[in-house]
């Protein structure tokens, strides 16, 4: 580094700019760690696809309603997690935030079930 300029010189410069590239590279990938999977269900013919999804911990899971009427996405039991009413072309979207099983269903229908399966 030149003390009076405070800048490096090109030789200097390309011992650095390696390192910097690195961490760059592993703060990138380590944010997709943390962030997780990306998975998307279609609400259509009045079902869920897929019927079972297996997740991860940290997934983020994003229910898209291509039905003609509106539908929820409503966890089966306990407060895990209540869509509120999805209109048509419209979607919600849930982050996985624990391991386990969660069976969940439309409470417009019923007969609309579906689970979550997080490992």
């Amino acid at each position: 580094m030149d003390r009076e300029s405070g800048s490096y010189s090109w030789h200097e410069a390309r011992k650095i700019v390696p390192l910097l590239l690195s961490i760059a590279i592993v703060s990138v990938s380590h944010a997709d760690e943390v962030a997780g999977a990306k998975h998307t269900v279609a609400i259509e013919n009045m079902q869920f696809q897929p019927k079972v999804l297996q997740v991860k911990v940290g997934d983020l899971i994003v229910w898209k309603n291509r039905d003609v009427v509106p539908h929820t996405v409503t966890a089966s039991s306990g407060d895990t997690f209540n869509s509120g009413k999805i209109e048509p072309d419209g979607s919600w979207s849930y982050r996985v935030r624990k391991k386990g099983t969660i069976p969940y269903v439309c409470t417009y229908h019923p007969t609309m079930a579906a689970q979550i399966v997080a490992k």
